[in-house]
């Protein structure tokens, strides 16, 4: 029977990532994986941004892409079966037969690969549907006995799929992103509205630094159902933590009873 946990410390890894080297942003990563660990409480979940592997190296992007994500999972998987972390593990550039997907994998403190989402909504500011694949699944996934839902960068501005996942029994939205400036206030206003008309956590870890033309602005933050924000980073990178705890979401659930009181037949779909 799996163990129901109400609370988790997250870290959320909010670095820069140097376009088209997948080998120096792994390195990268792992270094702030293992500096999150370091800390007076140990993290019970990491958190990684958007992309990680490669950046937007787009038209380069089906010789960068990790083959069925085979590396990436192999060593995840391993530094969370060793350090007995669960690793929402971002998203990378994963190659499936001829097509690239924009792919989030999910892994417990056992190392198991638990869910993947391949993002759904692709960006066409950023010109990633003329690269990659959408995916067709919308995915939730459970660890420690609480279900959470996946959702990638663009995929907030859709708030039918993160409905669609809080009616699935969702409690926590993970959004790992690499989002820009000038759309600070949509990234703060967009994922604060989620967690209040969902009445969910939402844990969003965004990139900094400059690629191209594109300048991350970080903000990586966690809300609660009510809307407040628990924690969030400024534009550099760092680590940025917090402890959520899991029971608020069935207490505001009864308080403000949104989804008995939804007319869904009076909806135009």
């Amino acid at each position: 029977m799996t163990h129901q946990r109400t609370s988790w410390n997250i870290a959320m890894i909010q670095c820069d990532i140097h376009m088209g080297r997948p080998a120096a942003n792994r390195q990268i990563v792992e270094r702030w994986m293992e500096q999150a660990l370091k800390a007076d409480v140990k993290p019970d979940l990491l958190v990684l941004p958007e992309m990680w592997n490669t950046g937007y190296a787009l038209k380069q992007i089906h010789e960068l892409a990790d083959v069925e994500g085979r590396e990436s999972r192999e060593w995840i998987s391993e530094f969370a079966r060793r350090n007995g972390v669960h690793v929402i593990a971002g998203s990378i550039a994963e190659k499936r037969g001829d097509e690239v997907y924009n792919t989030m994998r999910i892994y417990a403190d056992s190392g198991e690969e638990i869910a993947d989402y391949s993002k759904m909504h692709l960006f066409r500011l950023m010109q990633e549907e003329k690269h990659l694949s959408a995916g067709e699944s919308v995915v939730t996934f459970e660890l420690d006995g609480q279900t959470s839902g996946a959702s990638i960068c663009y995929d907030i501005r859709f708030p039918e799929l993160t409905r669609t996942l809080a009616l699935m029994g969702a409690k926590v939205l993970f959004v790992p992103a690499a989002w820009p400036h000038p759309r600070l206030h949509h990234w703060r206003t967009l994922l604060t509205a989620r967690a209040i008309e969902n009445q969910m956590y939402v844990v969003a870890c965004n990139r900094t630094g400059l690629s191209g033309k594109d300048d991350f602005f970080g903000h990586s933050m966690i809300i609660d159902p009510w809307g407040e924000v628990l924690a969030e980073g400024g534009e550099e990178e760092g680590i940025i933590t917090g402890r959520i705890d899991l029971a608020l979401v069935d207490e505001v659930r009864s308080r403000i009873p949104v989804f008995e009181d939804r007319r869904t037949s009076l909806y135009q779909l």
